[in-house]
């Protein structure tokens, strides 16, 4: 399963949706939704031309037609997309980008694909374009395949994103029945959407039989009897062997070779003899990788051997005693010749055969702080937590990519769990379906140690190239089931209640780990503290350069000047669809506003549904902070006005109420105190006041606060900031919070719905009868009932940047956290410990809009007042123009040459 589509896209009035950005060619690439008058012109288009739905096949008619090759419709034809699919691209035409993508759609009648022009990769990278979306196009062209004759494609060059829900993607599949080849190059099959290790399409072949063969083994080879002659030979006996171990699939495909299947796969295999390596090679990867599992029994005849490859990994044996041969390694081929790959039915193995078994290396929860870094181990762990599928970038710059997720998993031995970095081990079937109160495998894990003085709270495991995983409903017939701590475990599980089990189970959410070092030496490690360290301002670009669900983890100079205390429990609730939202701008452009919710000097008017565009990925509203110590009541704005009316952009109906009710302030993410400030456009550049708010010198009377009309706002701000905080030339706001940023209590009864939000688009659209209709705002989270937004100012006192801090303990709930993990941030520390006030909502159950801060926070954030810090901050970006960024970690500089943790 993979995160769907949300509730809040299928709203039943239409409203404008994001501006992409632009492409990497600088012309920009627009999918927005259309007006509502737009739509029904194009409705009644279609009508007087045929009465009937568009049709594709209309545009492939009309594109051919035309002498250029290309086309924009008069009309906009609504369709679904039902598949993006990614394969490699092909020098030097695609140069700068590494790959393509096809997507199929569907009007109705039935499916095509096309191809999307290359510019518009980024729609893809970023998830814009994704399965499920419904489009509407704007321009397309046919481009002929010259190497073959009457063959050619759809390329489209233009997008809108259209309003409404997915359509039922029904009709005909394109090209029949016939196995799907890329449209343009030579490729022979698609790649994952998001990875290039797991495997991907119908050419995967799922599992081969076993066959009845006579082993003859009066003819057979061994494993020491090769090491010895093959030199002298060339051709070589049958081989019999079980695999013992198994690695991830590898692709190796470059832009520009030619190759039709580039995979590779490491196994060990052994006989009585020992353990050698097997390689297994392109086109024999789709057909035998899922059939050759650990334990599985081979018969091997025309293969060749070769010298090892001297730089690959080599898993640890659970038979320590076993000699392994790793000078030369099996390699079997398609051709050169055709191996011959035979699987032994496991009832036909023969005890004198001298097969060895499969061992492993269980250790227990309470066995891992005592082992050294790197030490290979097995596990097994009943699931409490699993974080959502990240990714993070292979090398700078380019578009290769891990797929990773954290875990933590409990076996009764210890009060701390085992912590997991799972990477994508080639099992999509798996990787996608761990969630909590699930019995999990992990094999060939290597210990992670010394990150920190306790090694018991930042021990991990990590998966090597040779892990396999496994989850409840894979565990039938695996070798590990024979294992004495396996036994025991189960035997565990068996005196536990699941009801005070699934109590402690959490899933999803940014998950700060590992943690950032002790010190910011440490976290320099090998590199120049120069090449660390970026500048506030170049925050815009590094957002800029994320791809869907990428990790990546910064260090900036500069001072705390600001925190402030918010509850996304309300705005969960009043958001469209459980979206959280704490932007002003945003909001304005995806709410409705009744005529009930505006209140102009006690008269009710009437609200256009649509509140214009919104804004484009970084002009957003600042809340900003009072003077230090200070509080004030519930301000209403009287005047909102947009810069971009210069650009023809009309004005919000919202700019002729001076008064909102509470319902209508909490639906447009109006906030307690709010004012204009300088804030940053999409380039980095700063921009005027987009956003214009009142204060007491400008005329609104002092509203004597009631229950309706709000409540205090209490938050910390530094002298300094006061003072600069209307000069800043950059302003960057990023504290916003976003469902896939929360961590949530696991609810059995929806795992598949949580599944779908915090695994990554499906490169294919899901049908509608496997979904369901509770939206992810009903879920508890599994935190607390707010976060932080901390404003931090450059050294130099130009440029700001407004970050979020997700306190991740909670003494009455689940947590992920001990406060030890960051005992040395005194700020952070006092953050994470819930306040007083949280603690009495949570026993009243009631919910505030802002939480005032504590005496330990503004004592500890006053010790830094105007002092030069360095924070780690972890970003992420979830998809369209979402990107959350955290305080993971503050270091403060007491030298020029010392730095230590705050």
């Amino acid at each position: 399963m993979t995160a769907g589509t949300r509730g809040r896209r299928h709203r039943a009035r239409q409203r404008p949706g994001p501006r992409l950005p632009p492409g990497r060619d600088g012309q920009d690439a627009v999918m927005q939704d259309p007006t509502p008058e737009r739509a029904e012109e194009s409705r009644a288009a279609a009508s007087a031309e045929g009465g009937g739905p568009f049709c594709l096949q209309r545009v492939f008619e009309e594109v051919q037609g035309s002498s250029q090759l290309s086309a924009a419709p008069a009309e906009l034809p609504a369709v679904t997309v039902v598949a993006v699919e990614r394969y490699l691209a092909q020098a030097p035409p695609a140069a700068p980008h590494q790959y393509w993508y096809d997507v199929t759609l569907a009007d109705g009648a039935r499916r095509h694909r096309c191809h999307l022009a290359p510019r518009l990769n980024r729609l893809v990278q970023r998830a814009y374009l994704r399965a499920g979306t419904r489009l509407r196009l704007t321009r397309w062209s046919y481009r002929y395949d010259e190497k073959s004759l009457n063959r050619g494609f759809l390329c489209l060059e233009g997008l809108e994103r259209a309003g409404g829900a997915a359509a039922a993607a029904g009709g005909s599949p394109p090209d029949g029945n016939r196995p799907l080849r890329p449209l343009r190059g030579d490729n022979r099959h698609y790649l994952p959407l998001w990875n290039n290790e797991d495997p991907y399409g119908d050419m995967w072949v799922s599992d081969r039989p076993p066959v009845q063969v006579d082993v003859d083994v009066s003819k057979l080879t061994n494993l020491g009897h090769l090491e010895m002659t093959w030199r002298s030979r060339v051709h070589f006996h049958p081989l019999l062997v079980r695999i013992l171990h198994k690695s991830r699939l590898r692709y190796y495909g470059k832009p520009e070779k030619k190759m039709d299947m580039p995979y590779q796969a490491y196994f060990e295999v052994a006989d009585g003899s020992g353990m050698m390596s097997m390689v297994l090679w392109n086109s024999l990867c789709p057909e035998w990788y899922h059939s050759m599992k650990v334990g599985t029994v081979l018969l091997l005849a025309k293969y060749t051997i070769k010298t090892s490859y001297p730089f690959k990994t080599h898993p640890t044996p659970g038979d320590s005693q076993m000699k392994r041969f790793a000078t030369i390694e099996i390699s079997l081929n398609v051709r050169d010749p055709p191996t011959e790959i035979s699987i032994i039915p496991e009832e036909m193995v023969k005890p004198e055969w001298g097969l060895p078994e499969v061992k492993y290396r269980f250790i227990t929860r309470s066995e891992l702080d005592d082992l050294p870094h790197n030490h290979s181990c097995d596990v097994i762990g009943l699931v409490t937590f699993v974080g959502r599928a990240e990714r993070a970038r292979k090398r700078e710059h380019s578009e290769d990519f891990w797929l990773y997720r954290w875990v933590h998993a409990i076996d009764g031995t210890s009060d701390q769990p085992f912590i997991l970095e799972l990477f994508a081990s080639s099992q999509p079937d798996v990787f996608e379906h761990i969630h909590p109160m699930t019995y999990l495998v992990c094999t060939q894990m290597r210990v992670i140690q010394g990150l920190t003085e306790n090694p018991s709270r930042t021990v991990y495991l990590t998966t090597s190239n040779e892990s396999q995983i496994f989850i409840t409903g894979w565990h039938k017939g695996q070798p590990y089931t024979k294992d004495a701590k396996v036994k025991n475990f189960i035997q565990w599980t068996k005196s536990q209640s699941e009801a005070d089990l699934i109590k402690k189970t959490v899933i999803g959410g940014y998950y700060p780990f590992p943690r950032p070092p002790d010190s910011f030496v440490k976290y320099c490690k090998n590199n120049e503290v120069e090449s660390v360290l970026k500048p506030i301002s170049e925050i815009g670009r590094e957002i800029e350069d994320l791809h869907y669900r990428e990790h990546k983890r910064i260090a900036v100079q500069g001072i705390i000047s600001a925190i402030r205390c918010i509850s996304y429990s309300d705005a969960a609730e009043e958001a469209p669809g459980g979206e959280l939202i704490q932007d002003t701008c945003q909001s304005l452009g995806s709410s409705s506003v009744s005529k009930e919710d505006c209140v102009d000097m006690g008269k009710n008017e009437e609200v256009e549904s649509s509140l214009g565009p919104p804004c484009t990925p970084g002009e957003h509203q600042h809340q900003a902070p009072l003077s230090k110590g200070s509080s004030i009541k519930r301000r209403t704005p009287y005047r909102w006005r947009r810069d971009a009316e210069q650009e023809g952009t009309p004005v919000s109906p919202v700019s002729s109420y001076p008064y909102f009710t509470r319902t209508v302030r909490r639906k447009l993410g109006l906030d307690d105190c709010q004012l204009g400030h300088s804030v940053q456009d999409k380039n980095g550049q700063a921009v005027s006041d987009s956003l214009q708010y009142c204060t007491d010198q400008e005329g609104v009377s002092n509203i004597p606060e009631t229950e309706e009309t709000g409540r205090t706002c209490d938050f910390w701000q530094s002298d300094l900031w006061a003072q600069v905080k209307d000069k800043l030339m950059n302003y960057f706001h990023h504290s916003k919070i976003f469902p896939e940023s929360i961590p949530c209590k696991f609810d059995y009864m929806h795992k598949d719905l949580l599944m779908q939000q915090y695994n990554l688009h499906a490169a294919v659209h899901q049908p509608i009868e496997a979904r369901t209709d509770k939206n992810t705002n009903e879920f508890k989270s599994a935190n607390g009932l707010g976060y932080y937004e901390v404003t931090v100012l450059g050294i130099n006192h130009d440029t700001g940047i407004d970050v979020a801090f997700l306190p991740l303990f909670c003494p009455d709930k689940p947590h992920l956290f001990q406060l030890e993990d960051i005992q040395n941030d005194t700020l952070l520390s006092c953050m994470s410990c819930i306040s007083t006030c949280q603690q009495k909502a949570t026993s009243s159950g009631r919910l505030c809009d802002t939480f005032p801060l504590s005496d330990e926070i503004v004592k500890a954030a006053k010790e830094l007042d105007g002092k030069h810090v360095i924070c780690i901050l972890d970003i992420c970006h979830l998809g369209d123009d979402n990107v959350e960024v955290f305080l993971s970690k503050i270091y403060k500089t007491v030298e020029s040459s010392v730095l230590d943790p705050v």
